[in-house]
């Protein structure tokens, strides 16, 4: 069985950040977000990484931290650009935000062939979810059911004071499977809990803090790619008349059309480590100081490479 290969989707803008907070430094050399990532990632068992960027950011990106990776792992390049769509669609003119979470994975097919994990390159999520998301890969493989996984984090701590966020709102079954995965694009703390909406604040209505939702830490075969290939058009078609400049193709609609066809099961794999990410320049010293903190109690060197 290959060896777990391990995706980074790093080409989004970062608009919310206003800046490439993909190679915005939290460490105290000078280490990014991604540093700790990989770092734990490498531990695990992954030798492997595939970063998906965009051209335009490949110079900065390679000399924040690809060229320094590439010392310690194979470190390989894929480019998600507006204009990769299937034959007969086109960017509708003043489209700007890129396709999504699964058109960036999608822009690493070519180079993946066996199974593999999916991160974003802007969240901390700690060394025990990398561990068993490589165990699971390296142990499970797919059969006339897609066997796949995620690592799930309570609502309660992925949310931001600064703004709203987008999270994947997991319903898990009895036997520790996902049901179904609904991606909220627009989540707020408030006084008295936390809230989505979804007709840009008319209405709203309440998660629970202990939800279960998904940061993008997925665990996938080979065959995920082949669905969402085939997929992608009709969703083109679909959407692109509805909404033309935003519109975009996550992973959690995938999933969730395979669990409803009962061509996948997800397995949803426990952490004990709190997620920590930067969606605003606000987030960004609550993660400096988590990770000096487990600097200080010698979870990570301070120089992390060496």
């Amino acid at each position: 069985m290959k060896k777990p290969v391990l995706v980074v989707m790093a080409a989004g803008m970062g608009s919310r950040y206003g800046g490439m907070k993909q190679i915005d430094p939290v460490g105290p050399s000078g280490q990014l977000i991604i540093d700790y990532s990989i770092y734990d990632a490498h531990r695990a068992g992954f030798d492997t990484v595939i970063f998906v960027i965009k051209h335009e950011i490949e110079a900065s990106f390679k000399a924040a931290i690809g060229d320094r990776l590439s010392r310690v792992m194979d470190v390989k390049y894929a480019y998600q650009q507006l204009d990769e769509l299937p034959a007969g669609f086109s960017v509708p003119a003043g489209r700007e935000k890129p396709w999504g979470t699964c058109h960036a994975v999608l822009a690493a097919k070519s180079l993946i062939d066996g199974p593999f994990a999916v991160i974003n390159s802007d969240d901390y999520y700690g060394p025990e979810a990398f561990a068993v998301i490589y165990d699971y890969l390296s142990s499970h493989r797919d059969g006339a059911v897609y066997d796949y996984c995620m690592v799930s984090y309570l609502l309660k701590n992925t949310v931001s004071e600064h703004g709203s966020v987008a999270r994947g709102i997991c319903t898990p079954t009895a036997a520790g499977k996902l049901a179904n995965v609904t991606e909220r694009t627009r989540i707020e703390p408030y006084a008295g809990g936390i809230h989505y909406t979804e007709d840009g604040g008319e209405s709203w209505a309440d998660l629970p803090g202990d939800t279960p939702v998904s940061m993008n830490l997925w665990g996938f075969g080979e065959s995920f790619l082949h669905e969402a290939e085939a997929r992608f058009s009709g969703w083109l078609a679909e959407n692109l008349p509805k909404n033309p400049l935003k519109c975009e193709y996550f992973l959690p609609l995938v999933v969730s059309e395979l669990i409803d066809e009962h061509k996948a099961e997800v397995h949803i794999l426990q952490s004990g480590d709190k997620w920590y990410g930067v969606t605003y320049k606000e987030d960004k010293p609550v993660v400096v100081a988590a990770i000096a903190q487990k600097i200080a109690a010698g979870q990570y060197p301070a120089e992390l490479w060496g």
